[in-house]
């Protein structure tokens, strides 16, 4: 194939044209991931509203906190084909991971359906670090209920627990792959021992507390 000669004068041109070109497309970039980052920080603080409305037992309001939330991360759809670097440069993840987490502890704390990751929209990583982060939450919950001896629900919310990190620990993938997924793991592992260990102790003092009150009704 023979090579096509250019004027110095058409070499100009030619980088010219590709400045102007790459800064109207970085100017797009450069807005598209400011607005994104904007939007991901208000989902954020809408997940973690909503998270803190599901401690308080205010389920509706929780739910209508996750619909604000739902309604912001439309807008982050829109930039998913237009900027893909912008969608997936991380901290849209990390809005949609907190997204996830605000559903998952609604759907744990009163007993309702958790969305799947294909109702929510997400990758498999998002949905579940979502989960993984929920663990914590749900220990939260936990202590709360050893508070008021709802003991039957700690078990319950324990056993979640322990199936949300059975699930994660089949997951062994490079860490590009799952986006941390084993770091967070390792932390909740943690957290499920200590909770299991909370409860146990809790139950053991239960039991103790009913014996030694039998053996009172028996003494003279």
């Amino acid at each position: 194939m023979p090579i096509e000669s250019v004027s110095t004068e058409q070499l100009i041109d030619a980088i010219q044209s590709a400045g102007t070109e790459a800064s109207e497309l970085m100017a797009g970039t450069h807005a598209a991931r400011e607005q994104a980052i904007t939007t991901s920080r208000q989902i954020i603080r809408f997940s973690a509203n909503s998270i803190r409305a599901t401690h308080r037992a205010e389920y509706d309001q929780a739910r209508d906190l996750i619909a604000e939330a739902a309604a912001l991360r439309a807008r982050l759809e829109e930039q998913r084909d237009a900027h893909p670097a912008v969608y997936y440069g991380g901290y849209v993840e990390d809005a949609l991971k907190e997204f996830v987490e605000a559903h998952a502890t609604l759907a744990f704390a009163e007993g309702s359906r958790l969305p799947t990751m294909d109702e929510l929209d997400v990758g498999a990583a998002v949905y579940m670090n979502g989960l993984a982060e929920a663990i914590g939450e749900l220990r939260r919950i936990v202590l709360d209920l050893l508070r008021g001896d709802d003991f039957t629900r700690c078990e319950t919310l324990l056993g979640i627990m322990d199936e949300i990190y059975a699930a994660l620990v089949t997951l062994d993938y490079p860490d590009g792959v799952t986006r941390g997924l084993r770091r967070t793991t390792d932390v909740m592992r943690g957290v499920l021992e200590r909770t299991r260990g909370d409860v146990t102790v809790a139950l053991r003092q239960r039991r103790l507390e009913q014996q030694l009150a039998q053996l009172n009704e028996k003494l003279p």
